[in-house]
């Protein structure tokens, strides 16, 4: 055989071993990003490529980075909770202690007082109380069953869920829809945790003065089946519209803000999302996202 010939076949086989492991470089490449993308959606960061190339460490400064905004997200997470509870419990607290020390100084040698002990010892009784119920909303926050998801037919849900809480929408003068994008919608999900969500928006719509609240939904882009609850009230103020799903955070008199803090560990334990997408004086829209 000619040598340039065996140079030729030679070189060929070089070109085609050079492709064959490019190819197959790529390919492992595509299944960490895949693979990082699928963690990184499910809130997992527990992943680390060995630093044998560039692109290994390009993926684990990707993960650095994600890593430090979660533990900066969480970091304010805690610090708004923690202001949030030492508020609760100082407004409680202090008139108890205030008024008990007023009291105890009151009484004489005698054992009587200028103050009525009856009316004072009633007020301290009210603020215990009222105390011991905000641990118990507490409590109820932090216990969130694990859901039992089975197969759900939206339409199904949504029309008990309005059948449930028709007259509660007519005694407020508003009208409450369900309209699907597409038909047979279905969603992987427990059937009282969801119902939860969706009576908990309608009846934050209701209060916020909303006469028109439609439900719908449809499909994603990626398969996931997209709930919008819209409705017309009175839009949620700009300051509290990143802060509404802080647990204890409310905008409302005599709210608990509870409500929306499990809504969204609820549709976390589904591998969903729940988000405010808009509120203005037009339209306030939640979003809820179920994979």
């Amino acid at each position: 055989m000619p040598l340039y010939l065996v140079i030729l076949l030679v070189v060929i086989a070089a070109v085609i071993a050079a492709v064959a492991a490019t190819v197959h470089t790529r390919r492992k490449d595509i299944r960490k990003v895949n693979y990082m993308m699928d963690a990184l959606e499910d809130g997992e960061l527990n992943f680390r490529f060995q630093d044998r190339n560039r692109f290994n460490r390009t993926l684990n400064r990707i993960r650095t980075i994600f890593e430090k905004q979660r533990q900066a997200h969480e970091q304010d997470s805690w610090t708004k909770l923690i202001r949030v509870l030492t508020h609760e419990i100082m407004n409680t607290v202090s008139p108890i202690a205030s008024l008990s020390d007023a009291m105890a100084k009151s009484v004489d040698e005698n054992g009587h007082s200028e103050l009525d002990i009856k009316a004072g010892l009633e007020t301290i009784s009210d603020s215990s109380k009222n105390l011991i119920g905000f641990v118990q909303t507490y409590r109820q926050l932090s216990g969130v069953a694990k859901p039992i998801r089975k197969a759900l037919d939206l339409q199904e849900l949504m029309d008990g869920i309005l059948a449930l809480n028709s007259e509660y929408v007519a005694s407020c003068g508003a009208v409450c829809t369900y309209r699907p994008q597409e038909p047979d919608l279905m969603i992987y999900a427990d059937e009282g945790q969801i119902s939860q969500i969706l009576i908990n928006l309608i009846k934050n719509a209701l209060q916020a003065g909303a006469k028109h609240i439609d439900l719908s939904a449809g499909m994603g882009k990626d398969d996931e089946v997209v709930v919008l609850v819209a409705n017309d009230g009175a839009p949620i103020p700009p300051d509290a519209q990143e802060q509404i799903f802080i647990p204890f955070y409310t905008t409302k008199k005599d709210g608990s803000g509870i409500g929306l803090s499990i809504s969204r560990q609820i549709m976390r334990q589904h591998n969903g999302t729940i988000d405010l997408l808009r509120s203005d004086v037009n339209q306030t829209v939640f979003q809820l996202i179920f994979r």
